[in-house]
């Protein structure tokens, strides 16, 4: 179950923190590290701090843009202290690990962390599900990425043997859309958006990003986009016509 959970490091500056990151994961049997444009990497920094998580750091995947990283997970999720002018739906650590393993068991998740001094941008959350808050002392709230990476990572080994007896809803028939299937499904609705005269190019930005909210909230099924995209489809043919 845990190997279905990618931890992604988004612009990460000092390699030794990546090594922390690395030996956070073993201690908590983790092992799929994903790197997003590192500043420094390979490097002996990452390989001491690994502690002996050598295998970890070997295994890693280098990205160099964030979509790529995580086109082939279901849900994903992005680590933020910072508030923001938009609201994400927000979750603590326990109740992220029990979205992935209680309510969507088998879906490959991915969790998001920034950089050390700025962490993620609004448009890096615009690709994430969920924004997940550490609660800790509101007078001193930064967390070192390990430290953050680490507290993530024990709620989901802690919640990876949970059993599920009270779950609603359907059986989960199809899968979650990936994150790259509803990017495909942003664009096609931002271009029909544009074609209907609904969307003006100036003030796409902030609409589109209220859209993402509200799809997100819904954790569409593949089948679900497919038929969402056919009414895009149908809506541009109208308008062509």
């Amino acid at each position: 179950m845990l190997s279905d959970v990618k931890i992604v490091l988004v612009g990460t500056t000092h390699p030794g923190n990546i090594g922390a990151v690395a030996r956070a994961m073993k201690n908590m049997n983790m092992s799929q590290l994903c790197l997003v444009a590192p500043k420094i990497f390979p490097s002996a920094d990452a390989t001491a701090r690994a502690s002996g998580a050598d295998d970890v750091l070997a295994g890693a995947m280098v990205c160099q843009t964030l979509q790529e990283a995580i086109a082939d997970c279901r849900i994903v999720f992005g680590a933020s202290a910072r508030s923001r002018t938009i609201s994400w739906p927000e979750m603590t650590p326990k109740e992220c690990a029990e979205e992935i393993f209680v309510r969507r068991p088998g879906h490959r998740a991915a969790i998001v962390f920034g950089r050390e001094h700025s962490g993620l941008t609004n448009e890096e959350l615009d690709l994430c599900r969920y924004l997940v808050h550490i609660p800790c002392n509101p007078k001193f709230s930064s967390l070192n990425l390990a430290a953050a990476v680490q507290v993530v990572c024990y709620e989901l080994f802690v919640a990876a043997g949970i059993d599920d007896r009270n779950a609603i809803g359907d059986k989960g028939e199809h899968p979650l859309a990936t994150s790259a299937q509803m990017e495909s499904f942003y664009a096609h609705l931002y271009q029909t958006l544009i074609d209907t005269g609904y969307l003006q190019v100036e003030q796409s930005k902030s609409t589109m990003r209220r859209l993402r909210r509200i799809y997100n909230r819904a954790q569409l099924d593949t089948k679900e986009v497919d038929m969402l995209r056919g009414i895009l489809r149908m809506t541009q043919g109208e308008h062509r016509n």
